[in-house]
């Protein structure tokens, strides 16, 4: 990539994070966003059609983050403790740029979006699990359980946190070989 165009990404996504951080995504203007950026208007279009795409692509990118640093998807059923703890080390070393992207209205994005990431991951290891109603039930109950927990606790001690959701995950274990 040309480096002109590296330097306007990055002048672009750096002034979006200072935004970001102080209003809603909803208040943030391309008019302000290219103002701190030092762009005009028709430099960012050419870069993404509007301020939710740019927000999008950035939320894609912490999400993407996460899930590759997952070594072992398909330990949210064979090892839900150690799966866990990858996990929410996963979101500790992107805490800054969640704690931006996904607040106000964007909240609940972050745990949908890595749920489905990781239910892909899984169902390309095993495909059949992708229409097993039960299973998808408890993946889900694990990843959006285990990611609440964590966000309304996160201001206690860490590794007490993990361990305790952890073990919770560990409960569920036994309910995917129970046949329904």
């Amino acid at each position: 990539m040309d480096l002109r165009i590296e330097k306007t990404e990055k002048g672009i996504r750096n002034a979006f994070i200072e935004l970001r951080s102080r209003k809603p995504l909803e208040k943030i203007t391309i008019k302000e966003l290219c103002e701190h950026a030092y762009i005009n208007k028709s430099t960012f279009y050419s870069h993404y059609k509007d301020i939710y795409d740019l927000s999008e692509r950035m939320e894609e990118e912490v999400v993407s983050s996460i899930t590759n640093s997952i070594s072992h998807p398909e330990y949210i059923m064979e090892n839900p403790a150690e799966f866990t703890r990858e996990l929410f080390l996963a979101y500790l070393s992107q805490n800054s740029l969640i704690t931006i992207l996904f607040s106000g209205s964007q909240r609940n994005h972050l745990a949908d979006r890595i749920e489905t990431s990781i239910k892909e991951m899984i169902f390309r290891k095993h495909p059949e699990y992708r229409k097993d109603r039960v299973r998808n039930i408890i993946l889900s109950y694990c990843i959006q359980g285990g990611y609440h927990a964590f966000q309304r606790n996160r201001d206690k001690d860490m590794q007490t946190l993990i361990s305790v959701i952890s073990d919770l995950t560990e409960v569920v274990k036994p309910l995917y070989e129970a046949e329904y």
